[in-house]
């Protein structure tokens, strides 16, 4: 019988079967992060045809005034694209770069707002802004946009389609809710949401060592719930200072309590969107790991354990983008 038991035991073992240590890393896990929804909020009343024209103007090159931007542009999606352009900061029409760098729209409609600064609080509104800006897209107001778009024969049909119930159809806030209707579609599927559905073979051990520091060291206080941040904001230098000139979200609310007061970036795909940080400044995601861990706890990882961290952060890259 014990002969029985000890082959049975090593079978499980050989099958990938979890490990006690697996079992209490997953269920800490659990309770922090939770589990990334099918579904964005607000999805519920896109229809396809809403989707299909925000896909289109997600990708019109003709909302920017010279006709060479489009919000693919800074936040590409095409292919493996992880919806940045992996530039510190992104080049706009008029070959101007702006100041801060353009984070991933990929599961971003699960975030609290959108922004460095949370300026915008949903999907809809951040939409509105890169299309309007001086730098990004450059174009004068809202009402030129829609003229420019009503001449556009294929446009008035896709209106007409997305917004049956509309008076006037093609409006900018029209646009903007087309395109985070697109955006809300951009849910991402990794290794580490295998590995809590319980294959225990989507990651290695080396990667669940790295899970386990990372929960251990505190980099949860701020990276949590489904989408590893997105979800509050905090001082860039908390326990130790960082040195930066952008007053993060003090421009948004004039409050002094607010300087360098930045959103929580999202850790879902964090190893396809270098380079990091609001500026864009740092490289490497093993240089982010080490800079964050010392700034914002106070601590200073080894090379090993840094090293085991990004192993882990590897494993939240969207499936289909590697």
């Amino acid at each position: 019988m014990r002969i029985l038991f000890t082959l049975m035991l090593a079978a499980v073992q050989f099958c990938g079967g979890p490990s006690a240590k697996d079992k209490e890393i997953q269920g800490k896990a659990k309770m922090v992060f939770g589990k990334l929804p099918d579904k964005m909020p607000g999805s519920e009343k896109d229809t396809p045809a809403l989707i299909e024209l925000g896909k289109k103007l997600y990708f019109e090159k003709r909302l920017s005034s010279n006709d060479t931007q489009s919000c693919n542009s800074c936040h590409n999606v095409e292919g493996k694209g992880a919806g940045v352009d992996n530039q510190p900061t992104s080049t706009g029409a008029f070959g101007k770069n702006g100041d801060r760098n353009s984070p991933t729209v990929l599961n971003a409609g699960f975030h609290a707002a959108q922004f460095w600064d949370g300026r915008a609080a949903t999907l809809a509104d951040q939409a509105k802004g890169p299309i309007l800006n001086p730098i990004e897209m450059a174009m004068p107001n809202e009402k030129a946009v829609i003229e420019k778009l009503s001449k556009i024969e294929e446009y008035k049909g896709l209106f007409e389609k997305a917004f049956p119930e509309d008076k006037d159809k093609l409006t900018y806030n029209n646009l903007a809710s087309a395109i985070a209707a697109f955006e809300r579609t951009l849910i991402t599927s990794d290794r580490f949401d295998e590995w809590m559905a319980g294959n225990w073979k989507a990651m290695n051990s080396e990667e669940v060592n790295g899970l386990a520091l990372f929960i251990q060291t505190g980099c949860t206080g701020c990276h949590n719930g489904p989408a590893f941040g997105g979800n509050s904001f905090r001082k860039l230098g908390e326990v130790k200072p960082y040195e930066t000139k952008d007053l993060g979200r003090f421009n948004v609310t004039k409050s002094e309590a607010d300087k360098y007061i930045f959103k929580v970036p999202s850790l879902r795909n964090i190893a396809l969107t270098a380079p990091y940080f609001h500026d864009g400044s740092i490289k490497t995601l093993d240089e982010a790991v080490k800079t964050m861990a010392f700034h914002q706890l106070g601590k200073e990882l080894n090379d090993s354990e840094v090293k085991s961290i990004t192993a882990f952060l590897n494993t939240l890259s969207d499936k289909k983008r590697l």
